[in-house]
């Protein structure tokens, strides 16, 4: 297996990385990235180019699956526009160019509650990339839908998501049922999943929200 992957330096796609390129027959890895990342793997390529870019040279990974574990903040985007145009223009035209280079598959990291008629904006955003990922015909699209992400991810977290995870072992007790997809999650358990999902067979759409993904964490 080859995959085109963005987002390789964010959150889940360090773990991701790791894992996929730890496994001994794991697959070929082509990350395009704006800075480069410092990994040396012999099944590890990375372009490190404007991500403006992107999409044009998907075509030359030779990839057969597209993963996007791509993501920005409203703080760090500065604004809608600048947040949509990372979070959906940029993640939608990376699969479509990848789709048309022979991609079969693609996974992406979605959020819980995406929905393309939401009044929240981030949610919104989200589901209508999911949307526009499910009109591409992959032969098998997986979208993550996880909770609030636990893990190192650097200065850029909000303050409410810093609260967020430093309450979530409390929060997560009481988040059970139907209301354990809400439930804070570990971003190496997505990555986790994530390669789970690269491997199965089946054709079609799936989504997976926090219980799937423990499930796919741990086959």
């Amino acid at each position: 297996m080859r995959v085109a992957m963005i987002g390789a330096s964010g959150l889940v796609g360090r773990h991701l990385a790791d894992r996929l390129l730890a496994a001994g027959d794991g697959p070929d890895i082509h990350a395009f990235l704006r800075r480069p990342s410092g990994r040396r793997h012999p099944r590890w390529q990375e372009q490190v180019v404007p991500s403006s870019q992107w999409p044009a040279l998907v075509a030359g990974a030779g990839a057969d699956s597209a993963v996007s574990t791509l993501g920005t903040t409203m703080r760090a985007a500065g604004s809608q526009a600048a947040f949509r145009a990372v979070d959906l223009d940029l993640v939608v035209a990376f699969a479509a160019a990848a789709r048309r280079a022979g991609a079969r598959r693609m996974v992406t990291v979605s959020s819980v509650g995406a929905d393309p008629r939401s009044s929240n904006f981030y949610l919104r955003v989200k589901g209508e990339m999911e949307q526009a990922l499910d009109a591409l015909g992959f032969e098998r699209l997986d979208i993550l839908r996880p909770g609030l992400l636990r893990g190192e991810r650097g200065g850029d977290r909000r303050l409410g998501e810093r609260i967020g995870i430093a309450l979530s072992p409390l929060a997560n007790m009481m988040l059970r049922g139907r209301l354990e997809r809400f439930a804070a999650i570990d971003a190496d358990l997505v990555a986790a999943a994530i390669g789970t999902c690269l491997g199965r067979p089946e054709r079609g759409t799936f989504r997976h929200d926090n219980r799937d993904i423990r499930r796919l964490a741990r086959p």
